[in-house]
């Protein structure tokens, strides 16, 4: 049986629906990631799994406990993190610690070892009011307060965000070892590249899950060939590939444009177009899909699904 048990979940706020027959499965001491932009529906399907929102269908457990009716026993379960930094700001970092121990009937010292990694970077600064520390001062103190009573479950929404990215990327290394310690950790990110360090990872957008894979299985789901643009003129490139019959769909990625192609057109084919419509420096290479990509082609197709109904 999964550890996290997602089945057929709706949710929605008035007329807005956040969640539209959401199932997912995440297994015992996996890091399992919820990729999606702002909006998608991962706050809301988190917030269900954390006891904090009633579902309007379906249903969910964790632990074979289910999230209505055994709200009080997961929730001593469940460490969470929500997107937000939600600390007392006017305590100290000590202070803060101290009392989300004692909420759960613990001590810092009963479980110094599950977070002494996190939290000796911050110990230094122990007396520091929190609302006075920098982003990722806060992400570690945060963390720190959700893992004190040694959960089975780490719950976290978009932990990443507004962080710079040198304390993004020792952020999922701090993940890396909770997980080796047995803990089943749910995390949601806007962040496409963070689904690299996950086991597996759910596509989600407008309430709905695209697709749930190991983040290396998700390329090779991209059903059409890709190209990878570029001209001195970058702007009316794009407006001009855009308007062109001979290309299914283009997006701008960094420096590049990624174009699909339509059927029979090549390299050579699209790098003499261009050059004869004027455009300068002109490159073309077929390229493998990236998540992103796959993400967009998901999304584009959902779009056209529920515009035809």
């Amino acid at each position: 049986m999964a550890e996290i048990n997602v089945k057929e979940v709706s949710k929605a706020y008035g007329k807005t629906q956040a969640l539209r027959e959401v199932s997912l499965d995440v297994e015992y001491g996996e890091l399992f990631g919820l990729i999606g932009p702002d909006g998608a529906g991962k706050s809301t399907l988190i917030r269900i799994l954390t006891t904090l929102l009633l579902p309007d269908k379906g249903n969910a457990s964790l632990g074979g406990y289910d999230v209505v009716k055994d709200y009080k026993k997961l929730r001593r379960m469940i460490g969470y993190m929500p997107g937000r930094f939600s600390l007392y700001e006017d305590l100290s970092v000590e202070e803060n610690l101290q009392f989300f121990a004692t909420v759960f009937g613990s001590s810092i010292k009963e479980n110094y070892e599950l977070i002494k990694d996190i939290y000796h970077q911050i110990e230094p600064f122990k007396k520091r009011r929190a609302g006075n520390l920098s982003g990722g001062m806060k992400q570690k103190l945060a963390l720190s307060c959700a893992l004190i009573h040694k959960p089975e479950f780490l719950m976290l929404d978009e932990p990443t965000t507004g962080v710079d990215a040198v304390s993004r990327v020792e952020f999922w290394d701090m993940l890396h070892k909770l997980q080796a310690k047995g803990i089943t950790i749910f995390v949601s990110t806007p962040y496409m590249d963070e689904a690299l360090r996950c086991d597996r990872v759910a596509l989600m957008q407008n309430g709905s899950i695209m697709a749930v894979d190991k983040p290396q299985a998700i390329p090779g789901r991209f059903p059409d060939s890709l190209f990878a643009v570029k001209a001195s003129d970058m702007y009316h490139l794009k407006i001009y590939l855009e308007d062109s019959d001979n290309l299914r769909s283009v997006n701008l990625f960094g420096q590049f444009l990624h174009v699909v192609p339509a059927e029979g057109i090549s390299e050579s084919k699209l790098i003499d177009e261009l050059q004869q419509e004027g455009f300068e420096e002109v490159y073309v290479e077929k390229i493998s899909a990236g998540i992103e990509d796959v993400f967009i082609s998901l999304m584009t197709k959902q779009g056209e699904e529920e515009h035809a109904k």
